[in-house]
């Protein structure tokens, strides 16, 4: 009997996306998201493995020009309906993040919601947010910190996937952390987070 084959991470996320009922992360955004935009102008949004569209689309609502990117097909079209349905316009690229382009002077906000990627793709992504940011802009970041493993409330299964303020102070070139916390908080984001979170938040500004 030979292994099975390791799912690559579009197989992966098609997969559980098909397999939820609905939508596993749940319609609405995310709280510390939610929090972080009141009040920011009006502008150009990137929303990086965006999934099924839950942040995009509630920035869309907010007037912002949102573009969301992520490896799973099935999850753009999913945030494509759930764009359809609130009367919102929401552009979806798929990309994996190893290799996707965010350009340079192009974003006035770039969102990081639960994008757990291995460690040299997230170097890569996060070294390439500065450049991508227009003067002004923000980067807003919240992800699961290794302390989450064990606790059965989501995220991923291996430490090295996790994120932690220190690691992200060095990825984060050429930019100004004007607000860093690691915490424990509930999450309840639909059926996928269903509990208290070891978690680490984030707003960036680029330093230029």
């Amino acid at each position: 009997m030979t292994d099975p084959v390791p799912l690559t991470p579009d197989q992966m996320w098609e997969e559980r996306y098909r397999a939820a009922d609905g939508f596993l992360y749940g319609t609405e955004p995310n709280d510390f998201v939610a929090e972080s935009v009141a009040g920011l102008p009006i502008g150009d949004a990137l929303c990086l493995a965006d999934g099924e569209g839950r942040n995009g689309v509630y920035l869309a609502g907010l007037g912002h020009h949102v573009t969301s990117v992520d490896v799973a097909a099935t999850g753009l079209a999913k945030a494509a309906r759930l764009a359809a349905d609130r009367g919102v316009e929401l552009i979806t690229i798929l990309a994996d993040l190893a290799d996707f382009d965010l350009g340079e002077n192009r974003w006035d906000l770039i969102v990081s919601v639960f994008a757990h990627t291995p460690p040299q793709v997230r170097a890569r992504v996060h070294a390439a947010v500065a450049p991508a940011l227009r003067r002004g802009g923000r980067f807003i970041l919240e992800a699961y910190t290794p302390d989450q493993i064990g606790r059965g409330t989501g995220g991923p299964p291996i430490p090295e996937l996790t994120m932690t303020l220190d690691g992200l102070r060095r990825e984060l070139k050429g930019m100004t952390i004007e607000h860093g916390i690691e915490k424990i908080r509930p999450v309840i984001e639909g059926p996928g987070h269903t509990g208290v979170g070891a978690v680490v938040q984030v707003i960036a500004t680029p330093t230029r």
